[in-house]
């Protein structure tokens, strides 16, 4: 269980996104994580975007919370985290970057200012099969023939003084995914962004770190400062966190069992199917609301309402 009287210890980071990292005087620790996950020492976030994690709701939402920031490049970026599993991840993750896409472009604009946009996932369940805790994805061309890649320059416009001048950089437009697989971590630390997944995962911030404005977030992600409302909000998100994935884990258990009875290869499609169902159907009696049963399951709104 997590100490809070040690001086190091910090909130964690799906709270700190959902409540302080909103506001505006707290943006520097977002830019310290960024310019580490980016390597771009540079980055200064101007704006809070309208997000569904930005919308204020009754009903809160556990298994994800995000919000979505522009830097000064003009760049869209998305910050995720996903509790659960989530059947259709991939899916939902290109719909919602393609959605920011179109909805920042006005009609009859032109295609020139497509808004680049970012999308960084950070994972508390091991996604896919892989090697490692870290991963970047992004669109490439590559000879069919020779697997080099296709150059596309453009021209861009630099200040050198007060003196304009122009070069050409690698057009960069297409989307960017990482995702940060927090309990493939092992505690290592060989770059900067270690130390952001290690405070992360541990909800800690050791005295050696020195990632550009992970200082920032010791002082200002840490519990011990919280007041006493912020401490009571905090300690009711964090059980309720639990106490819903213990719920979804324990249907998904039980389906799993009584399936098993018909054999071990179809009872843990049958199972988790009537695990499924015993979410839907406990959530249902709790009056959650439609929208985020189908969120916690990865069922659709159609196959929700053939349980109700």
């Amino acid at each position: 269980m997590t100490d809070f009287s040690d001086r190091n210890r910090v909130i964690r980071f799906d709270w700190a996104i959902k409540s302080l990292l909103r506001d505006k005087a707290n943006f520097d620790v977002l830019e310290g994580f960024l310019c580490a996950l980016l390597e771009d020492e540079n980055i200064k976030i101007l704006n809070l975007l309208e997000s569904e994690g930005n919308q204020k709701q009754e009903d809160d939402k556990f298994n994800r919370v995000d919000l979505m920031v522009e830097d000064s490049h003009k760049r869209k970026i998305i910050i995720e985290i996903q509790n659960t599993r989530e059947r259709d991840y991939l899916e939902r993750l290109l719909f919602g970057t393609s959605k920011v896409i179109v909805e920042n472009m006005k009609l009859g604009e032109d295609f020139k200012n497509i808004s680049k946009v970012i999308s960084i996932s950070i994972l508390y369940f091991n996604f896919g099969t892989g090697d490692d805790y870290l991963y970047k994805g992004t669109t490439r061309f590559l000879g069919m023939n020779t697997g080099n890649p296709l150059k596309i320059k453009e021209r861009v416009e630099v200040m050198d003084g007060l003196e304009s001048k122009y070069k050409f950089v690698d057009k960069d437009i297409f989307p960017e995914y990482y995702f940060i697989q927090i309990y493939k971590f092992q505690d290592i630390i060989k770059r900067y962004i270690d130390e952001w997944i290690y405070m992360i995962k541990n909800e800690q911030v050791r005295d050696d770190f020195k990632s550009k404005n992970i200082d920032k977030a010791k002082e200002k992600l840490s519990y011990i400062h919280m007041s006493r409302s912020e401490k009571a909000d905090y300690e009711r998100y964090v059980v309720n966190l639990v106490r819903e994935r213990d719920m979804i884990t324990t249907a998904k258990m039980d389906g799993i069992e009584e399936g098993e009875k018909i054999g071990i290869e179809k009872g843990e499609k049958i199972g988790i199917e009537k695990g499924l169902k015993t979410v839907v159907s406990r959530m249902l009696k709790k009056g959650e609301s439609i929208d985020k049963i189908s969120e916690f399951t990865g069922l659709s709104i159609e196959e929700i309402n053939r349980h109700d």
